[in-house]
């Protein structure tokens, strides 16, 4: 309790000097003005001015309380030196009364708006500290460039990401950022801003100064300054290659769930030609004269079986590269290693296919989205239903790209239209025993990738229930693994 009361009277003494100190240095903008009257042949008819000066001065470096005071001063002064009878303070006249009320006036009101305005530079200046230490110290690449382009503003996490120095990177070219075959994505990014438009945040890819690439959030924006005129372009970039390998570690996830719902399907499948292999060689074992017949026959077998074993490792297993696909023809083979399943619910199944559809992307990730759907509405429809899939060429609902349009539609249960919002969120589900929750957002994410849309329509009472699924994907699009 001691030292608290020892450290008390100490702030205490501390600012009472303070105050002390603050009211001489008002008492001194004073005496300054005064000397300044006595002693200059140009300043001795302005001592009003003088005065006026240092209330001015000290309301805007020491404090308002200390102007007040330095006001006060300054009236008595005018009072004693400037107002007859001189060196002296007596009764005034109306007129001189009303002289040294409205110096006092304006002193007070002059003092508090040249305070007003320190305290609001003070803080000011302070918000453009704190933005810039925002700024500095942020975990995002925070860069700033021209309208032409060149970098302007480089903080300490885009130095981290990027390699490359304040030094080195002021001045360089933003398109010196981003790998070769994304210089017309930097371009047009610059075209849009310039202009005075915006691009939304988007997932890229950005390359360091030793040519390594990494997964980027890339946010950009226009500066403008006071009058509103574009002065550059400002971006922020986020590193987010720990959240593309979570995700890829879920899409896996999903994709091996998808197989293994598979495994009873396709070993139903099976087991019908490995009888017929069985049957087939017994009869050419004993039935040399058609043993190559029987020979033949189960070669057949043994090919239905290989075609039966490759559909399936096209579900975890993709080409490394995008190439031309039948959506028509994915959508038969799904249906096919599901046949049993839709035969056993008395599910009805009607196709419609019009046109050529081929699209380019991954067949196995086209595959695991068709399934996934159609898993969802045979789930939907325990005790038998309808089910209408179509493939058919048409165009984007929102911007008229050609491409193929694929449509999975169902008379189940249907989905709750609070769901709706919700069923493309990872590890939403409605399936509480089943369902991992990452089907329709891994179906989601295929469907951006490929370029395309994906959208829903359900009822869940009333007359007719149901759920149609609408896809859209176009015939030519640039597919990346980062985007």
């Amino acid at each position: 309790m001691s030292g608290n009361g020892a450290n008390l009277k100490s702030w205490v003494a501390r600012n009472r000097y303070s105050s002390l100190a603050h009211y001489a240095g008002a008492a001194l903008a004073v005496w300054v003005a005064l000397s300044l009257w006595t002693f200059s042949p140009v300043l001795h008819r302005h001592l009003f001015v003088l005065l006026l000066a240092a209330v001015l001065f000290t309301a805007r470096f020491i404090g308002f309380g200390p102007a007040v005071f330095c006001s006060l001063v300054s009236t008595a002064c005018l009072d004693f030196f400037a107002v007859p009878p001189y060196l002296h303070f007596g009764i005034r006249t109306g007129a001189d009364a009303e002289r040294l009320t409205v110096f006092l006036a304006i002193s007070v009101f002059a003092g508090s708006m040249a305070r007003q305005k320190t305290l609001a530079e003070s803080r000011a200046e302070r918000t453009t500290r704190e933005m810039a230490a925002i700024v500095e110290y942020s975990a995002d690449a925070i860069y700033s460039t021209g309208p032409d382009g060149l970098i302007t503003s480089w903080n300490r996490a885009a130095e981290q990401l990027y390699g490359y120095t304040p030094e080195e990177a002021v001045g360089l070219s933003v398109a010196r950022l981003a790998p070769p075959e994304r210089q017309a994505e930097v371009d047009r990014n610059l075209e849009i801003l310039n202009r005075g438009g915006h691009v939304a945040s988007y997932r890229t890819e950005r390359m360091r100064k030793d040519g390594t690439r990494w997964p980027a959030l890339l946010s950009v924006s226009a500066l403008r300054n006071a009058r509103g005129e574009i002065v550059g372009t400002s971006a922020i970039a986020r590193d987010i290659s720990a959240e593309k390998q979570s995700e890829e570690a879920m899409r896996r996830s999903e994709k091996l769930a998808t197989a293994g719902r598979l495994a009873a399907s396709i070993a139903h499948e099976i087991n019908n030609p490995l009888e017929a292999i069985v049957n087939l060689l017994y009869l050419a074992r004993h039935d040399s004269f058609h043993a190559a017949d029987y020979l033949t026959q189960a070669e057949q077998e043994v090919g239905r079986v290989a075609r039966l074993a490759q559909q399936a490792l096209g579900f975890v297993r993709d080409a490394g590269a995008p190439g031309s696909m039948d959506p028509a023809a994915i959508m038969d083979e799904i249906l096919q290693l599901y046949s049993r399943k839709l035969d056993g619910r008395r599910i009805r199944v009607t196709r419609r296919y019009r046109g050529s559809c081929q699209v380019n992307g991954y067949s196995g990730e086209l595959r695991q989205l068709l399934a996934n759907l159609l898993v969802n509405a045979l789930d939907a429809m325990p005790d038998g239903g309808s089910l209408q899939v179509r493939v058919a060429t048409g165009r984007d609902w929102s911007d008229g790209r050609e491409g193929v349009r694929i449509t999975v539609a169902d008379n189940g249960s249907g989905i709750p239209r609070n769901h709706l919002r919700q069923i493309f969120e990872p590890f939403y589900t409605t399936k509480k025993d089943t369902g991992t929750g990452l089907g329709l957002w891994v179906s989601r994410g295929i469907v951006q990738k490929h370029g395309g849309s994906i959208r829903v329509r359900s009822r869940a009472s009333g007359r007719s229930t149901g759920t149609v699924f609408s896809i859209f994907l176009p015939q030519q699009h640039e597919i990346s693994r980062v985007a």
